[in-house]
């Protein structure tokens, strides 16, 4: 897999634009990240669905707390309807920072997310569903047929987490840039790939990466500031340990974000943290960290920012990517 993940910081146009040249660039996969303070990811993907012809669409990473989870599987659904059989579901218990301020962080969980996804393959089945669990539905259904296979991608990065998703997804979106944790997710994702039966069909493992990539390293590293705030922020303990973070200090920006004192969380992002969360720097330098990260993992999402300037980023992705292969 080599997907992209566009965020809706930016306008819609501006989004379909980026999207259409990543298809020309050889994307495989491209994913609309989901915070209630962006644009909809679901109306970018509309979008997107009729621009495109062949790279693959879906939220990443939806969860299930903000929509109910049948209204998420109907949402999947029509992309891959509009799209034309080209859905994907990156799905996952949500970002922490986020969800604080709707009232939400107490409902992030494995189980909440399993069961949402087990009940939206049955939904694109062509089933009605009764659940009673993490949430309820009652003789549930969609009024449309569901063209082609929806991949289940889940985005975590606890053990427990990754297991699951090696057990019963397609795969993981594993939030990580460093190859020191994606070796730690292969070992994790094994466990449960060990259980998976053989009807599920393989499995992926994707570094869920945050890219910066610039001819300008400087820039490069300082544009990853924001999404490594937010990546330090919600990371899990043993995480921060194993790159030697300061644990108080990602709290400390968790807490600003939630605030909305962005400027002040970015500006306690640290160039350790920035090593540890994303892949930045030039274009050679993101190849070497994708040849290495690659040791472990089956595909690469280019994550936010991607780098300083966008359109250029998303060329030197590609490209970046391409030449692995020289460096494995």
């Amino acid at each position: 897999m080599l997907g992209l993940e566009l965020t809706p910081e930016h306008p819609v146009d501006d989004l379909v634009e980026l999207g259409t040249q990543a298809e020309r660039e050889g994307y495989d996969s491209l994913f609309v990240s989901c915070h209630y303070n962006n644009r909809d990811p679901f109306a970018v993907l509309a979008r997107l669905a009729a621009e495109t012809d062949d790279i693959r669409l879906g939220p990443g990473v939806a969860n299930p707390y903000e929509l109910h989870p049948v209204t998420l599987a109907g949402k999947v659904a029509t992309v891959a309807e509009a799209s034309g059989g080209r859905g994907l579901l990156g799905i996952g218990p949500g970002d922490p920072s986020t969800l604080r301020n709707l009232g939400l962080e107490d409902e992030r969980g494995l189980r909440s997310v399993l069961e949402a996804f087990k009940v939206a393959q049955r939904l694109w089945d062509g089933e009605r569903v009764s659940h009673d669990g993490t949430f309820e539905a009652t003789d549930a259904g969609l009024n449309f047929d569901v063209p082609g296979e929806v991949p289940v991608y889940v985005g975590g990065e606890g053990p427990h987490m990754c297991r699951m998703a090696g057990k019963h997804a397609d795969g993981l979106l594993f939030n990580g840039s460093h190859p020191d944790d994606l070796a730690w997710a292969r070992e994790q994702v094994d466990i449960g790939v060990a259980d998976r039966p053989d009807s599920r069909g393989e499995f992926a493992l994707a570094a869920y990466a945050s890219v910066s990539v610039s001819e300008d390293a400087a820039a490069a590293r300082e544009a990853a500031r924001p999404p490594v705030a937010f990546i330090a922020a919600g990371a899990a303990p043993p995480v921060l340990d194993r790159h030697g973070i300061d644990a108080d200090r990602a709290s400390d920006i968790g807490e600003k974000i939630s605030a909305g004192a962005f400027s002040e969380a970015f500006g306690l992002v640290t160039p350790a943290m920035i090593d540890a969360f994303s892949m930045a720097g030039t274009p050679d330098d993101v190849a070497d960290r994708m040849a290495a990260v690659l040791e472990h993992a089956d595909g690469v999402v280019v994550g936010s920012p991607v780098g300083p300037d966008l359109e250029e980023a998303i060329t030197l992705a590609a490209a970046a990517y391409r030449s692995t292969s020289r460096r494995r």
